[in-house]
């Protein structure tokens, strides 16, 4: 009744009828009344408009730019609009003026209301045109969704008023009746025509987007990308994308191809509004103990500052990352989710217009309906489809766009706080570790967001379900429901169980890369010591363990698959036999039947979805908690050091007590030292004293436990182990610092870096591998300390920056540099330093013992004393490597300070004398020598690089500079030798039984939905209970072989996929661990641990989920044909077309969007290889305040990943709106045919559109997935490419065990006319060198940098092989052998002291093959014993991460510990003494020639007096043996080179 007050009031409204059913739906002619064509179809795009446009004032206020020009398309709109105000005002006037009143026509509401609404719409769309051209809005959505429904709507009317029209000319000309007035109508035909042309033109000119603005936020170039630009239109169907498809499709996209961030998704802009709101939830989360003022987000110069939990007084909680996500995130998460709403309810109609067709079909046999009826079904069916594509598509955009801003806002967020947390929180993870937060954790958000709205939207779409089921079936719902609410608790338990084995699999993980991290940055040693097998087996324990892990979840996976595959079955098998059993009279008929599985269809989704959901909740769940835990974790107190000016000197500390973050140990205790302006000041002590722990106190390393440390000024710093960048040479000493040539070329000459610079391909244009792999330590060191010089600070902090290099260079560096005479002189620096010869001339020394200062004051204050240091001095005099000037400046010293002294030093003195010699021409007499024209070569040096040769030089330079090799991200398809390789993984009989189950699987499906057909057509049911259960039975075993096979289906896949894993890992660590040295030159560990991690994580469980979806949508797709064409066969015909569109549509994604992952893949490992440097290197970044330039450089990292990332995700949408529109082809062809078929069989209709309806979901998840395999199966492309590297020679030989199992007897070492290069295509370093040593000979070897001294031991363990020429040991040639036996019986003591992780023995003795008896043995003799007794676990003491617990003194000792265990026949020494104070030179010195008596030494030499007792010296020059006698032979010999050395070191 309501209806029909409602309708007779609109009747009086419009003076007509309003609805008339007769006309609109009863008919074969459907029409719509004038009054209702006047009235809803002009409201309803209005009301639209009106609801709608509070986005458009959004957009206003978020856009980022402003002042668009005037142009021909905003002019066009702006006039056109006018146009419709005036024929809508006309409309108005003319209505008053022809109606009411006198005229005989009366006037009624819908003249007047009508014309009102329209302009008041058209005002206000009039008065958006100048505000978005104000605002820089291109486009508006909502005005192009209002012109478009107005189009739309108003054509029904055209239709009217063009019969009407007709109607009037037939009248007019039959002349029979009066003359009629017909003005009024014929003014209305006229306006609406014209109204109607320019409502087509509006949506025609609303096609297009506006130009550029001219006033940008952000620059706008020409590679910007497109979207910002694009139209309406344009944006949801993604037509923006073409172009980048297209270009992706001919030839594969390269970097350059792609476009600019939209720089809403920039650092810049992502990172203040998460930055304000995660200082808030600091604020909150940490009451602060002081009432002090809350300071804001600071955002200075576009720099973001963090809060730090920890400095704010007393602890509430955990400050956690979620409410600032949600507070900086969500309003674009919830526009999404509104999307997310309207697709579901969309869903839901589906199911309705398929049982109007149903019915069709049923009355078409009785009764037919007109066929207008059936063909609207089908159009209304394809219209909602398409309307939920776009609307989709949308939703997950703005999901995506939400998860990458979440993991530019995280990455950035742990970024900021690494370089700022404190010491002995960095020591409680790893540097993996905490790069893994970055890697996985933060990557977890981003696969998360699209998830999250499911928590909601499952729910929902559930109830929605059962409502509409009810409505089918009644109550008999509820037996179904409660089979699904059964399912729940058990995925639940198994969902649990799952969690507990990926924590468990996580840990395995992470050790498993911790310790292949240490292999592969010590791998250099395990070659040498050839202990790779031990540290093999390690990594594959772990391994085993990580895969029996995985194996248990596979079972666990499959079983859940088994219940979800059974779910919906189950359900639907319940739910029906309750409903024929309950009832004799309830009969399963066709419309209740499909309906009904549609509907079950539907809920299929979300309830297998939730599940899937609760799992990554879950493990986002762990990465919140790991990523709060650091971001909570313990940053550095910016109050451990003050800058307070107002004291007197620039440096000091008073009653300093430091530990290194362990509350109980502490390290430096009373420390009083006062720096004054200018002066130099020495720390000395033996190792282990706290001399460099007095330096990290004075940068604030360390925590402060009491006292007061104080420094004014710019601080510049020099490690004891130099931090180099993964850069050129240069940036490595420019450190962010202008280029200045003058003060540059000053700085290079002043640390002896100008020949090191003239030896490197590209000069200070080469590039430095990671950790500065290629250069030597001295050249490292000098590097470090040439940036501190250029760096020009205030105070200097030098850690022993003369350790690594040789007596010479560190003179001449002492002199330029640091001394009273040298760059520094007018600087503040402290010194910690081994050597006693530039004591004399600082200003003031510390003495340190046992972590106290035992003593201070000048060099002569402390001589008078007698104390601690005089006992230095003296032994260091014996050890003797003083030069003769030096002796006599301390002689003279002496008997200045204290005459009594001298009687003992003379001795010592005069010791000291016979000894010293230089280890090769210093450089004072280089200089002398070529008589200054080194000088002046640098200077024309100077003039020739402001050259116009310069350029090409430099491209010269920069390509022999690249040293590490840029990665390679292959391009075009992946090849299908590697598909056979991971088949091959997996096993024939696996693969195969996968398929035929997933066969049978499908088989069964169709089998049981026919079957239903079959029960629902058939009539005889109704009376005959026994065929009903006859039916119910059969549709039971159905479902049951459906739930068998896909349990096998999936079981065998997993299994399969994890034998595959194992496969490939230990054949690719195989790999890696038998690839030669030059490999690891020139690749960066992070790329080959980017293997071990992510790839194999992907190996492991990525391409198998992938896999057993793709194979499962395949057959869905197969399926769904095959039965469309059982029922309608002509639809075989439109397949073909289709079936093309399909195709070229993968074609076009799959090549563009695999390209884009993989530029992604090789754009996302800079972040994490810049992040671990960072944290390896904070320090020093500390200690020099570049904290900014480093974040600045980590957020271009991050955006230039985004670059790649984000045009990947877009081709994603691009691909499946246009594949859901096939899929939405499909369904419109399939309902078509139906209905114009003729098909009479409605069970066969039913089944064939519910099966099309599904297949729009399948289609997408098919290219999906494929394309998915493509970009993960690259993980087996790079282990594969690993997996077949070039391998050195073979480890172990047969022939290895005919050889004598003592070998070398005697330790005769023979070289013949010896070659040798790095590798392939350098030149040779060693060229042809020949000399013959006999068992037992101590040898030296000595030359300058780069003569080739390290090359002969690597030639002797064949780390590089040989060139031409060999190598003999006791008769026999070394490259007959096994590498193995090789080098296990060959005993090294390296460059470079490298640990590993675990207990102090494993160290000593991975093998475990020795007893603690020897072990201890040469613990004491190596001067360990006492340091090892004093640690609470002995010899299963744990040792950190390459060794970091130990001081580089006692990890030296460590490996001539493992010298002495292993202790072999020929020994060779690698300047081993270089980091090491003389009193542990003096221990290892004295050891090696007591231990090693009977054994050939052969000594890369450094210090003099390491081969001056030796029995023969090899002088190298440029990789040609010089020299090669006994010393004293060649002292004897004026000419000799030797004796210019010894001549420059004053000792003949």
């Amino acid at each position: 009744m309501g209806d029909a007050t409602a309708f007779s009031s609109m009747d009086e409204f419009c003076g007509s009828t309003f609805w008339d059913a007769n006309e609109t739906w009863w008919t074969t002619d459907p029409d719509f009344t004038p009054c209702f064509e006047q009235t809803v179809l002009v409201w309803a795009p209005c009301a639209f408009f009106w609801l709608f446009m509070l986005f458009d004032f959004w957009y206003l206020k978020a856009s980022l730019d402003k002042n668009i020009p005037w142009n021909r398309l905003n002019i066009s709109k702006l006039l056109i609009n006018v146009g419709l105000l005036v024929v809508t005002a006309l409309d108005l006037i003319m209505s008053f003026v022809k109606k009411g009143g006198d005229s005989e026509l009366p006037l009624y509401g819908v003249d007047i209301w009508t014309p009102i609404i329209k302009l008041l719409t058209f005002l206000m769309v009039l008065m958006f045109i100048p505000l978005n051209r104000k605002y820089g809005v291109q486009t508006s959505g909502c005005q192009f969704m209002f012109w478009f429904l107005l189009t739309i709507f108003s054509i029904p009317r055209c239709r009217t008023e063009a019969r009407l029209h007709q109607e009037r000319g037939q009248i007019i000309g039959s002349q029979q009746a009066e003359p009629h007035d017909f003005t009024w109508e014929t003014y209305q035909f006229a306006s609406f025509f014209i109204f109607f042309a320019f409502t087509c033109l509006m949506l025609i000119l609303n096609c297009f987007a506006d130009q550029l603005p001219r006033q940008t936020k952000y620059y706008r170039g020409p590679k910007e990308i497109p979207e910002l630009s694009a139209s309406f239109l344009s944006r949801i169907t993604y037509s923006w994308f073409d172009r980048m498809a297209l270009k992706g499709y001919r030839n594969p996209l390269e970097e350059k191809d792609l476009w600019d961030l939209r720089p809403q998704d920039s650092c810049k802009e992502v990172m203040p509004t998460f930055a304000h709101y995660w200082n808030k939830n600091v604020r909150k989360n940490y009451k602060r103990a002081s009432g002090g003022q809350e300071p804001k987000a600071q955002f200075s110069n576009g720099k973001v500052s963090f809060e730090n939990p920890q400095s704010n007084g007393r602890k509430k909680g955990m400050a956690s990352i979620m409410p600032p996500i949600y507070r900086s995130f969500g309003g674009i998460f919830l526009f999404g989710s509104f999307f997310k709403l309207i697709t579901d309810i969309l869903t839901f109609a589906q199911p309705q217009v398929l049982s109007l067709i149903i019915g069709y079909v049923e009355d078409f046999a009785k009764v037919p309906q007109p066929e207008w009826k059936g063909i609207m079904y089908s159009i209304l069916l394809f219209v909602l489809a398409s309307a939920q594509t776009f609307i989709l598509a949308q939703y997950f955009h703005r999901m995506f766009i939400v998860g990458l801003r979440i993991r530019t806002a995280l990455i950035n967020c742990i970024y900021r706080k690494a370089l700022r947390i404190s010491n002995a929180a960095r020591k409680a993870s790893t540097v993996g570790e905490i790069v893994n937060l970055m890697a996985v954790d933060a990557q977890r958000f981003m696969d998360l967001t699209t998830y999250l709205n499911m928590l909601w939207s499952a729910p929902l779409q559930i109830a929605l379900a059962l409502y509409f089921l009810w409505q089918q079936l009644g109550p008999s719902v509820l037996a179904g429901l409660a089979v699904m609410i059964i399912m729940i608790p058990l995925n639940g338990f198994i969902a649990s169980r799952i969690k507990t084995y990926q924590i468990r699999q996580m840990k395995y993980k992470d050790e498993r890369v911790k310790l292949m991290n240490e292999v592969l940055s010590g791998i250099k040693v395990l070659k040498l010591y050839a202990w790779e097998p031990s540290f093999e087996k390690q990594v594959l324990d772990i391994r085993d363990k990580e895969i029996a892990t995985l194996r248990a979840t596979a079972y666990l996976n499959a079983s859940t698959s088994f219940l979800w595959s059974c779910a919906p079955f189950l359900v639907s098998l319940v739910t029906f036999a309750t409903y024929v059993l309950i009832d004799e009279n309830n009969v399963l008929d066709a419309k209740k039947t499909f309906v009904s599985l549609s509907l079950f269809n539907i809920l299929r989704f979300p309830l297998t979805m939730l599940p899937m959901l609760i799992t990554n909740l879950v493990q986002t769940q762990v990465s919140v908690q790991r990523i709060n835990k650091f971001l909570n974790s313990e940053e550095l107190d910016p109050n451990n050091v003050q800058h307070d000016a107002s004291k007197p000197h620039p440096m000091s500390i008073e009653n300093g007590h430091f530990s290194w973050g362990d509350e109980d140990e502490m390290t430096l205790k009373n420390i009083n030292m006062q720096v004054p302006k200018n002066n130099l000041v020495a720390i000395v002590g033996t190792v282990g004293s706290g001399k460099s722990s007095v330096i990290q106190a004075l940068l604030g390393e360390m925590e402060k436990i009491s006292g007061t440390v104080n420094t004014v000024g710019k601080m510049a710093y020099v490690p004891q182990q130099a931090w180099i960048q993964n850069a050129t040479v240069r940036d490595n000493i420019l450190f962010g610092k202008p280029y200045d040539r003058k003060r540059y070329n000053k700085v290079i000459d002043a640390c002896a870096l100008r020949t090191d610079i003239e030896i490197l391909s590209a000069g200070d244009l080469t590039e430095v591998g990671e950790k500065g792999i290629n250069l030597s330590g001295g050249q490292k060191q000098r590097i470090s300390l040439a940036r501190a010089v250029y760096h020009n600070a205030d105070l200097y902090l030098l850690d022993d920056p003369l350790s690594a290099v040789d007596s010479h260079v560190g003179k001449h560096i002492f002199e330029e540099v640091i001394g009273p005479k040298g760059m520094l002189a007018k600087k503040t620096r402290v010194l910690v330093t081994h050597g006693i010869t530039f004591l004399p001339q600082t200003d003031k020394i510390y003495v340190m013992k046992m972590g106290e200062i035992s003593e201070n004051g000048t060099y002569a204050e402390l001589l008078k004393n007698r104390g601690a240091f005089a006992d230095f001095l003296m032994q260091h005099l014996q050890e003797g490597e003083e030069e003769e000037e030096e002796l006599n400046q301390i002689k003279r010293q002496l008997s200045q300070t204290d005459p009594a002294l001298v009687a003992p030093f003379e001795k010592a003195i005069l010791l000291a004398r016979t000894e010293s010699l230089s280890d090769s021409i210093s450089v004072t007499s280089a200089d002398s020598l070529m008589g200054g024209s080194l000088r002046r070569r640098g200077k024309r040096q100077d003039s020739y690089d402001s050259n116009a040769s310069a350029a090409s030089l430099k491209k010269k330079q920069e390509v022999e500079g690249k040293l590490i090799e840029t990665e390679k991200s292959q391009t075009g398809g992946v090849d299908f030798a590697v598909y056979k390789h991971y088949i091959k993984s997996v096993g024939i009989f696996l693969s195969v039984a996968t398929l035929v189950l997933n066969f049978v699987f499908q088989a069964f499906q169709i089998g049981s939905n026919l079957w239903l057909t079959q029960w629902s057509n058939d009539k005889a049911v109704e009376h005959d209970t026994g065929l009903r259960n006859m039916y119910l039975g059969v549709y039971g075993a159905f479902g049951f072989g459906q739930g068998i096979a896909s349990l096998f289906a999936d079981l065998g896949l997993w299994l399969g996929g994890l034998h595959a894993a194992q496969v490939l890992h230990s054949l690719m660590l195989l790999r890696m661990l038998r690839v030669p040295m030059w490999f690891y030159d020139t690749t960066p560990v992070g790329r080959v641990m980017s293997r071990f991690s992510k790839d194999i994580e992907t190996v492991d469980q990525k391409i198998v989920e992938v896999l057993t979806d793709c194979i499962w949508c395949a057959f869905e797709v197969l399926a769904t044909i095959v039965v469309i064409s059982i029922s309608t066969p002509i639809f075989l015909a439109v397949i073909v077309p289709i079936g093309f569109i399909y195709y070229f549509a993968q074609r076009f994604y799959v090549a563009t969007s695999r390209q884009l992952m993989r530029l992604e893949s090789v754009s996302r490992s800079p972040i994490y290889s810049h992040f671990g440097e960072t944290v390896t290197g904070v320090s020093t970044i500390r200690a020099y305040t570049v904290q900014d330039r480093f974040i600045e450089e980590s957020d271009n990292k991050v955006d230039k990943n985004q670059v790649c990332k984000y045009p990947s995700l877009i081709a994603n949408r691009w691909l499946a709106v246009r594949l859901e529109m096939v899929g939405n082809l499909i369904i419109l062809f399939a309902s078509l045919f139906a209905v114009l078929g003729g098909q009479t069989n409605p069970g066969l209709v039913g089944l064939s559109v519910s099966y099309a309806l599904q297949v729009t979901q399948t289609l997408n998840w098919l290219v999906r997935m494929s394309s998915d395999i493509e970009t993960n199966i690259v993980s087996v492309e790079r282990i594969k490419e690993y997996g077949e590297t070039k391998q050195e020679a073979a480890w172990e030989l047969e022939e290895d065990k005919k050889k004598p199992k003592n070998w070398p007897e005697d330790g005769r070492v023979e070289f013949k006319d010896f070659q040798v290069r790095y590798r392939e295509g350098l030149e040779l370093v060693l060229r042809g060198v020949s000399f013959n040593i006999s068992g037992g000979q101590k040898v030296g070897i000595v030359g300058r940098t780069g003569a080739g001294k390290s090359s002969l031991t690597l030639a002797l363990f064949r780390i590089i092989e040989s060139a031409g020429g060999k190598i003999l040991i006791d008769g026999i040639d070394i490259a007959t052998m096994g590498l193995h036996m090789l080098r296990s019986r060959l005993t090294i003591i390296p460059q470079d002291p490298v640990l590993f992780s675990g207990s102090l023995r494993s160290n000593l003795d991975p093998f475990e093959v020795k007893t603690d008896d020897e072990i201890w043995k040469a613990l004491e003799l190596s001067h360990l014993k006492a340091f090892a007794k004093s640690l609470t676990a002995g010899l299963n003491h744990e040792i950190s991460e390459g060794g970091e617990n130990l001081s580089v003194g006692q990890r030296q000792l460590v490996c001539l510990a493992r010298a002495l265990l292993r202790k072999t026949k020929v020994l060779v020494l690698d300047e081993a003494t270089a980091a090491v104070d003389l009193e542990t030179d003096d221990l290892i010195q004295k050891t090696i020639r007591s231990e090693f008596r009977e054994c050939t030494v052969l000594t890369i030499a450094h210090r003099l007096n390491t081969i001056l007792d030796s029995d023969k010296v090899i002088v190298l020059d440029k990789g040609q043996i010089t020299e090669f006698d006994a010393p004293s032979a060649l002292l004897a010999d004026p000419k000799s080179a030797f004796f210019s050395m010894a001549k420059d070191a004053n000792l003949v």
